[in-house]
């Protein structure tokens, strides 16, 4: 893999971005804290939560939804843009939370939906009131099909038609995901400018930076034109929308140049950070385009991780062969699970005891060329929860149940003191059922046990911010074994060598003679103490052969 050409390698690091290889922990509000017992995670429960994450070390917060919202994606489906849902508190609470952030030095970013509304929004009310009223032409309106079907073959993410009749404007409209989350007509100027207001909004604030949600939604094909059918084979297929190539219903290439006006309006902040979530099977083309230069967005991450059944050096060896080399290229981030998706800890082990799984993970997320997100409850190696069919909220797991993994699992509560109600997550009950289990994995158990998930976290983010390599430096693929995944990072006459056997049998392979002697700096089977104790250590011999499924950081001496 070439040497990246990125300018800011020869930057110090106080002069590089605050978020070239800042770590992020995503918030899920509500199944974060609940301060005041009616079982919905609140913006004060995530202020009581900020010192843990700050302990953490890591960088900065992204916070999922918590606008004006009927709850029906359970806040991806915006009612108010510029509003908070009660369910969360108020805007003095959110003030409180981001001041408290920053105070522990944490910078702060939320969730932008700007590819749909909710059905409740003010602007879909008004649009579908009539076909010539001032928002008429704000959502994606068309007429049907002369044997009233809808306008194409457009199929929902959420399962069925992408289209819904509305009677009083005898048109259908778009809706990529729930009938209730009308589509945006970002081709029409007049709701660009709207949504660049909302970033002004919230810049204003002081929030840090947006994670921009399903960009890739934001614009369809005015033609309306079908989509082909996919290659996908049936035994893969839990969906409609599986079944078709999605060349017209998103991945427009006019969403680039709205970008760059998001972007427009993020320059008159200092500092400020925008990160994109696309979604498909070949995200890359659109992650650089969304990315490149200095007047598009900071960074983007794609579901190369999130969705993969294993973790293979096949799959990694590839995902960051793609980024590094070219002039101009975006910078990537990385999500092994989040609330859209199952825990990867849980996806991943294969048998392999949970614990050893969740800090290989971490020391491989961590070491990446790209901005490391974690998600809440990552930091203590918590699994998949088990949710009943009968508490399922939802609605993607409850339309296709038994055949997608659904969200639910990765959004149950976070567990915070093993013998307190809803394991100190609340006092008054929990808007998804916890999983029992999960009190073992608690916050106050971890904290007693210095070998636990949780001390290893923090041990392992301070040593990573003591080597800038591992922060923002270049990447270089290095010749490996099938089942090995190994690279070296550089930055100001620093190398660090990253390898991980990611098989479940020894595998013998060493770097080679340069890397004869070497200081071992963390391992993934090492505790916090080892960690610590690493970092002054007389050089050693790599280990050859590596032990199975299992992974170090080394320096040369």
């Amino acid at each position: 893999m070439p040497a990246s050409s990125d300018t800011s390698l020869t930057l110090t690091p106080a002069e590089v971005p605050w978020w070239r290889g800042a770590v992020f922990y995503q918030i899920y509000p509500r199944s974060f804290r609940d301060s005041n017992a009616d079982g919905i995670g609140d913006l004060t429960g995530i202020v009581q939560g900020l010192d843990h994450i700050a302990a953490l070390g890591v960088d900065a917060v992204w916070i999922s939804p918590f606008f004006t919202s009927p709850m029906m994606d359970f806040g991806y489906d915006v009612a108010d843009f510029c509003g908070i849902d009660p369910s969360y508190g108020t805007f003095e609470d959110l003030d409180q939370l981001v001041a408290k952030a920053h105070g522990l030095g944490l910078k702060v970013i939320i969730d932008q939906v700007y590819s749909h509304t909710s059905d409740q929004h003010p602007w879909f009310i008004e649009s579908r009131e009539s076909r010539d009223n001032p928002k008429a032409d704000w959502y994606v309106w068309a007429d049907a099909l002369p044997d009233g079907s809808p306008p194409n073959n457009w199929q929902s993410v959420f399962g069925g038609a992408a289209w819904q009749w509305d009677g009083r404007r005898k048109q259908y409209y778009l809706h990529n995901f729930l009938t209730s989350q009308p589509d945006l007509n970002l081709h029409y100027q007049p709701v660009q400018e709207a949504l660049l207001d909302v970033a002004r909004f919230w810049m204003a604030r002081g929030i840090d930076g947006f994670r921009l949600d399903a960009i890739n939604f934001a614009m369809h094909d005015p033609r309306l034109q079908d989509n082909p059918p996919s290659s996908l084979p049936m035994d893969q297929v839990t969906r409609p929308f599986d079944m078709q190539a999605h060349d017209y219903n998103q991945s427009h290439d006019a969403i680039p140049l709205f970008l760059e006006k998001v972007r427009g309006v993020l320059d008159d902040y200092p500092d400020r950070f925008t990160v994109a979530e696309v979604v498909g099977a070949d995200p890359l083309a659109e992650m650089k385009a969304f990315t490149q230069g200095d007047t598009r967005l900071s960074s983007a991450y794609n579901f190369d991780f999130l969705y993969a059944p294993d973790l293979t050096a096949a799959r990694v060896k590839k995902t960051l062969a793609q980024w590094g080399s070219d002039q101009g290229e975006g910078w990537p981030s990385w999500a092994f699970s989040n609330h859209d998706a199952p825990r990867a800890v849980s996806r991943w082990a294969a048998g392999e005891p949970l614990g050893a799984t969740a800090r290989l993970l971490m020391l491989l997320l961590t070491a990446f060329r790209g901005n490391p997100f974690f998600y809440q409850g990552e930091e203590l190696g918590m699994p998949q929860g088990q949710v009943a069919f009968e508490d399922l909220k939802d609605p993607e797991a409850i339309a296709n149940w038994p055949h997608t993994l659904g969200r639910d699992g990765a959004r149950t509560p976070m567990p915070w003191q093993r013998d307190a109600a809803f394991a100190g997550f609340s006092q008054g009950g929990a808007w998804i059922k916890p999983d029992p289990a999960h009190a073992t994995y608690a916050v106050d158990v971890q904290t007693a046990d210095p070998a636990s998930v949780l001390h290893f976290c923090r041990a392992l983010l301070a040593c990573r911010k003591q080597h800038a390599p591992l922060v923002f430096g270049d990447l270089t693929l290095l010749p490996s074994p099938d089942e090995v995944v190994a690279f070296t990072r550089q930055h100001g006459g620093e190398e660090v060598l990253c390898a991980f056997n990611l098989s479940h049998a020894p595998v013998a392979w060493h770097p080679g003679a340069a890397w004869e002697k070497a200081n071992m700096i963390a391992t993934s089977d090492g505790g916090p103490e080892a960690l610590v104790e690493a970092l002054v250590e007389a050089p050693s011999d790599l280990p050859d052969p590596m032990p199975p499924w299992w992974g170090y950081w080394a320096v040369r001496s």
